[in-house]
């Protein structure tokens, strides 16, 4: 179990793997199933349908490549596929985000609790919608962080050579870290942490949160794996803020 007495941060492969342990704790698993819910109707629709267009997208995508590049396209194919999946993957992943918000706060507040043994405030269903213009509006400031930045690094995808090499490297390191920032947002945010502290706080233990978002974006892109990871991904981050962070910033012991 996780202690708030850990003065050593564990790598972000550690924590990834404890969310999977997390998720099965009695009591914990109730505030579970709401997010899982969430996730495997939008996730296991979304890339059902995926699955089905890509055939059309991949020669399309593989259109742009320059005819220099062309001897490399046995190459350049299967990193096509995988862009296709990071994009997509991540795309549903922030909209499932969305709409399971409340729900996400809610199980990192129970699980931290559980963890520390401290008591967090009591709100049940009253409090959980009084607090959805709140979570909304956080939800607005991760869009607006993010959403120059991808725009950025989906035009890298039209530049011939780069858009089939470089961009999708960029993307998946964008990803991981914007990741570890949608999930490790939720415990920050549950004490009322400012969204740039978080994302300050965050830095201080970058390799961490890069091998967690990069191991959440892998698991986004795998069938089956990718209907629980929200969950998981909420408790390993959690953990994470138990261990890393919480001393600091929290509002609640």
């Amino acid at each position: 179990m996780v202690s708030s007495s850990t003065t050593v941060p564990r790598s972000g492969v550690y924590y990834f793997s404890q969310g999977w342990k997390l998720v099965t704790l009695p009591g914990i698993r109730r505030f579970v199933i709401l997010p899982l819910l969430v996730n495997i109707v939008l996730m296991g629709g979304a890339f059902w349908w995926l699955f089905t267009q890509l055939d059309v997208w991949i020669p399309s995508l593989m259109s742009h490549v320059p005819d220099w590049l062309q001897w490399l396209s046995y190459l350049l194919w299967p990193i096509a596929v995988i862009s296709v999946l990071l994009v997509f993957g991540y795309f549903f992943s922030t909209l499932a985000n969305w709409i399971a918000a409340p729900f996400n706060g809610l199980l990192a507040e129970q699980l931290e609790a559980r963890l520390t043994g401290a008591t967090p405030p009591d709100t049940g269903v009253l409090g959980i919608m009084k607090d959805v213009p709140r979570i909304m509006k956080r939800e607005w400031q991760k869009l607006a962080w993010y959403l120059p930045r991808a725009i950025v690094l989906l035009v890298l995808y039209f530049i011939p050579g780069i858009g089939q090499t470089i961009a999708p490297v960029l993307w998946f390191l964008f990803s991981a870290w914007m990741l570890a920032i949608q999930y490790c947002d939720y415990p920050f945010d549950n004490h009322k942490v400012p969204f740039k502290t978080m994302r300050a706080a965050l830095r201080t233990q970058k390799v961490a949160n890069m091998q967690f978002g990069a191991l959440t974006s892998l698991f986004t892109m795998i069938p089956v794996l990718n209907l629980f990871i929200m969950p998981v991904a909420v408790c390993g981050a959690t953990a994470m803020w138990v261990d890393c962070w919480r001393a600091k910033h929290a509002l609640w012991k």
